[in-house]
Protein backbone atom coordinates (compact mmCIF):
# COMPACT_ATOMS: atom_id res chain seq x y z
CA UNK A 1 0.00 0.00 0.00
CA UNK A 2 1.69 3.29 -0.95
CA UNK A 3 2.82 5.52 1.86
CA UNK A 4 1.40 8.48 0.72
CA UNK A 5 -2.10 6.80 0.72
CA UNK A 6 -1.48 5.87 4.46
CA UNK A 7 -0.46 8.87 5.42
CA UNK A 8 -3.88 10.62 4.10
CA UNK A 9 -5.98 8.13 6.04
CA UNK A 10 -3.68 8.03 9.19
CA UNK A 11 -6.27 9.93 11.13
CA UNK A 12 -9.06 7.29 10.47
CA UNK A 13 -9.59 5.38 13.43
CA UNK A 14 -8.75 1.51 12.42
CA UNK A 15 -11.51 -0.08 14.19
CA UNK A 16 -14.48 1.99 12.80
CA UNK A 17 -12.79 1.74 9.81
CA UNK A 18 -13.05 -2.07 9.36
CA UNK A 19 -16.57 -2.03 10.60
CA UNK A 20 -17.76 0.59 8.15
CA UNK A 21 -15.55 -1.32 5.37
CA UNK A 22 -17.58 -4.50 6.15
CA UNK A 23 -20.67 -2.75 5.39
CA UNK A 24 -19.52 -1.06 2.40
CA UNK A 25 -18.44 -4.67 1.41
CA UNK A 26 -21.97 -6.07 2.10
CA UNK A 27 -21.60 -8.56 4.52
CA UNK A 28 -24.74 -7.88 7.05
CA UNK A 29 -23.69 -7.33 10.33
CA UNK A 30 -25.13 -8.67 14.09
CA UNK A 31 -22.46 -7.40 16.15
CA UNK A 32 -20.32 -5.75 14.97
CA UNK A 33 -17.85 -3.95 17.81
CA UNK A 34 -15.28 -6.27 20.00
CA UNK A 35 -17.29 -5.11 22.82
CA UNK A 36 -20.42 -6.99 21.68
CA UNK A 37 -19.03 -10.35 20.60
CA UNK A 38 -18.88 -13.28 23.31
CA UNK A 39 -15.24 -13.23 24.11
CA UNK A 40 -15.47 -16.92 25.43
CA UNK A 41 -16.30 -17.43 21.94
CA UNK A 42 -14.30 -15.14 20.28
CA UNK A 43 -10.90 -17.37 22.15
CA UNK A 44 -12.36 -20.23 20.66
CA UNK A 45 -12.99 -19.03 16.91
CA UNK A 46 -8.81 -17.59 17.39
CA UNK A 47 -7.92 -20.86 18.61
CA UNK A 48 -9.58 -22.40 15.21
CA UNK A 49 -7.79 -19.51 13.45
CA UNK A 50 -4.17 -20.21 14.50
CA UNK A 51 -4.38 -23.52 15.65
CA UNK A 52 -3.81 -22.52 19.39
CA UNK A 53 -4.26 -19.10 22.01
CA UNK A 54 -2.74 -16.46 19.73
CA UNK A 55 -0.21 -15.11 22.40
CA UNK A 56 1.63 -11.96 21.78
CA UNK A 57 1.70 -12.94 17.85
CA UNK A 58 -0.11 -15.08 15.47
CA UNK A 59 -0.44 -16.07 12.02
CA UNK A 60 -2.62 -18.10 10.01
CA UNK A 61 -1.74 -18.90 6.31
CA UNK A 62 -4.55 -19.94 3.70
CA UNK A 63 -4.20 -20.43 -0.31
CA UNK A 64 -5.92 -21.67 -3.14
CA UNK A 65 -4.63 -21.96 -6.78
CA UNK A 66 -6.79 -23.00 -9.40
CA UNK A 67 -6.56 -25.91 -11.37
CA UNK A 68 -8.11 -25.75 -15.12
CA UNK A 69 -11.01 -27.91 -14.08
CA UNK A 70 -12.10 -25.95 -11.36
CA UNK A 71 -11.91 -22.51 -13.83
CA UNK A 72 -13.71 -24.34 -16.92
CA UNK A 73 -16.61 -24.87 -14.42
CA UNK A 74 -16.38 -21.43 -13.13
CA UNK A 75 -15.87 -19.13 -16.77
CA UNK A 76 -16.82 -15.94 -15.48
CA UNK A 77 -14.33 -16.58 -12.33
CA UNK A 78 -11.72 -13.65 -12.64
CA UNK A 79 -9.18 -14.95 -9.89
CA UNK A 80 -6.91 -17.70 -10.68
CA UNK A 81 -5.01 -17.57 -7.29
CA UNK A 82 -5.76 -16.54 -3.77
CA UNK A 83 -3.65 -16.13 -0.71
CA UNK A 84 -4.63 -14.69 2.87
CA UNK A 85 -2.31 -14.16 6.59
CA UNK A 86 -4.21 -13.39 8.89
CA UNK A 87 -2.30 -11.98 11.93
CA UNK A 88 -3.04 -11.89 15.75
CA UNK A 89 -0.98 -9.49 17.92
CA UNK A 90 -0.86 -7.76 21.00
CA UNK A 91 1.05 -4.12 20.52
CA UNK A 92 3.59 -3.26 23.08
CA UNK A 93 1.36 -0.24 24.34
CA UNK A 94 -1.78 -2.31 24.24
CA UNK A 95 -3.46 -4.81 26.08
CA UNK A 96 -6.14 -5.95 23.74
CA UNK A 97 -5.43 -8.27 20.42
CA UNK A 98 -5.09 -6.61 17.37
CA UNK A 99 -6.21 -8.29 13.54
CA UNK A 100 -5.16 -7.80 10.94
CA UNK A 101 -5.02 -9.01 6.97
CA UNK A 102 -2.89 -9.43 3.84
CA UNK A 103 -4.71 -10.66 0.70
CA UNK A 104 -3.02 -11.64 -2.49
CA UNK A 105 -4.15 -12.44 -5.71
CA UNK A 106 -3.71 -13.57 -9.78
CA UNK A 107 -6.39 -12.96 -12.32
CA UNK A 108 -7.12 -15.21 -15.06
CA UNK A 109 -6.31 -12.28 -17.50
CA UNK A 110 -4.13 -9.91 -16.01
CA UNK A 111 -0.63 -10.38 -15.54
CA UNK A 112 1.34 -9.29 -12.25
CA UNK A 113 0.64 -10.04 -8.35
CA UNK A 114 -2.22 -7.48 -6.50
CA UNK A 115 -2.55 -7.27 -3.44
CA UNK A 116 -4.57 -5.85 -0.47
CA UNK A 117 -4.17 -5.73 3.33
CA UNK A 118 -6.50 -4.12 6.28
CA UNK A 119 -7.78 -4.33 9.60
CA UNK A 120 -10.35 -6.83 10.92
CA UNK A 121 -12.90 -7.40 13.82
CA UNK A 122 -14.91 -10.48 15.19
CA UNK A 123 -18.27 -9.69 14.37
CA UNK A 124 -21.73 -12.44 14.05
CA UNK A 125 -23.54 -12.46 10.98
CA UNK A 126 -27.57 -11.68 11.63
CA UNK A 127 -28.06 -14.87 9.05
CA UNK A 128 -26.08 -16.99 11.10
CA UNK A 129 -26.16 -15.73 14.66
CA UNK A 130 -24.38 -19.06 16.58
CA UNK A 131 -21.16 -18.64 14.27
CA UNK A 132 -18.48 -16.45 14.95
CA UNK A 133 -16.33 -14.63 11.50
CA UNK A 134 -13.73 -12.02 11.24
CA UNK A 135 -14.69 -9.00 9.23
CA UNK A 136 -11.75 -6.98 7.38
CA UNK A 137 -11.50 -3.70 6.11
CA UNK A 138 -9.39 -1.52 4.11
CA UNK A 139 -8.99 2.05 5.53
CA UNK A 140 -11.12 5.07 3.61
CA UNK A 141 -13.96 3.09 2.08
CA UNK A 142 -11.37 0.69 0.58
CA UNK A 143 -13.94 -1.90 0.97
CA UNK A 144 -13.65 -5.68 2.90
CA UNK A 145 -13.56 -9.18 3.29
CA UNK A 146 -15.14 -11.59 5.59
CA UNK A 147 -13.77 -14.53 6.59
CA UNK A 148 -15.38 -17.76 8.08
CA UNK A 149 -13.66 -21.11 9.63
CA UNK A 150 -14.72 -24.36 7.75
CA UNK A 151 -16.04 -27.00 10.16
CA UNK A 152 -12.88 -28.91 9.92
CA UNK A 153 -10.27 -25.75 10.74
CA UNK A 154 -8.76 -26.66 7.38
CA UNK A 155 -9.67 -23.83 5.24
CA UNK A 156 -11.12 -20.24 5.16
CA UNK A 157 -14.40 -19.49 3.42
CA UNK A 158 -13.70 -15.95 2.57
CA UNK A 159 -16.62 -13.45 1.21
CA UNK A 160 -16.10 -10.77 -1.13
CA UNK A 161 -18.07 -7.83 -2.29
CA UNK A 162 -15.54 -4.95 -3.30
CA UNK A 163 -12.15 -4.55 -1.73
CA UNK A 164 -9.58 -2.66 -3.00
CA UNK A 165 -6.04 -4.13 -4.18
CA UNK A 166 -2.57 -2.38 -5.48
CA UNK A 167 -0.47 -3.78 -8.10
CA UNK A 168 2.97 -5.34 -6.53
CA UNK A 169 4.49 -3.49 -8.88
CA UNK A 170 2.61 0.02 -8.91
CA UNK A 171 1.85 0.63 -5.22
CA UNK A 172 0.39 4.06 -6.07
CA UNK A 173 -3.13 5.33 -4.82
CA UNK A 174 -3.57 5.98 -8.26
CA UNK A 175 -3.15 2.97 -9.68
CA UNK A 176 -5.37 1.15 -7.39
CA UNK A 177 -8.38 -0.95 -8.33
CA UNK A 178 -11.05 -3.19 -6.78
CA UNK A 179 -11.60 -6.69 -7.01
CA UNK A 180 -15.32 -6.61 -7.43
CA UNK A 181 -17.93 -9.90 -6.66
CA UNK A 182 -19.10 -11.46 -10.02
CA UNK A 183 -21.08 -14.42 -10.93
CA UNK A 184 -17.99 -16.07 -9.83
CA UNK A 185 -15.66 -13.90 -7.60
CA UNK A 186 -18.10 -14.06 -4.71
CA UNK A 187 -17.09 -16.72 -2.31
CA UNK A 188 -13.21 -18.45 -1.83
CA UNK A 189 -12.78 -21.29 -0.03
CA UNK A 190 -8.65 -21.16 0.63
CA UNK A 191 -6.85 -24.06 2.37
CA UNK A 192 -4.63 -23.67 5.75
CA UNK A 193 -0.96 -23.63 4.71
CA UNK A 194 2.46 -23.50 5.92
CA UNK A 195 2.71 -19.82 6.87
CA UNK A 196 5.86 -19.35 4.63
CA UNK A 197 3.57 -19.66 1.60
CA UNK A 198 2.60 -16.67 2.75
CA UNK A 199 5.77 -14.55 2.54
CA UNK A 200 4.99 -12.91 -0.50
CA UNK A 201 2.82 -11.06 1.02
CA UNK A 202 5.18 -9.71 3.93
CA UNK A 203 7.24 -6.16 2.95
CA UNK A 204 8.61 -5.69 6.11
CA UNK A 205 12.01 -7.22 6.88
CA UNK A 206 11.80 -8.40 10.35
CA UNK A 207 8.46 -9.64 10.18
CA UNK A 208 9.67 -11.70 6.82
CA UNK A 209 12.74 -13.28 8.41
CA UNK A 210 10.28 -14.27 11.33
CA UNK A 211 7.63 -15.85 8.97
CA UNK A 212 10.32 -17.85 7.42
CA UNK A 213 11.79 -19.45 10.96
CA UNK A 214 8.35 -20.66 12.10
CA UNK A 215 6.99 -24.49 11.44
Amino acid sequence: MAASFMKHCWNVMLAAAAVLAISAAGITLGHAEEDGIDKAKAAAFDVRMFTKPPGKKAYACFVRRYDPDHLARHPLQKVNAMKLLVTAEILPEEKNTNYSFRLGLKYRHRTGDFDSSGTCNHFVPEDRIHEIHLGCGVDCDGGGIGVAMSKDDKSVVVRVERVRIWQNSKPDEELSDALVAGADDKVFRLDRADIRECAALVTDRKELAEIRRKR
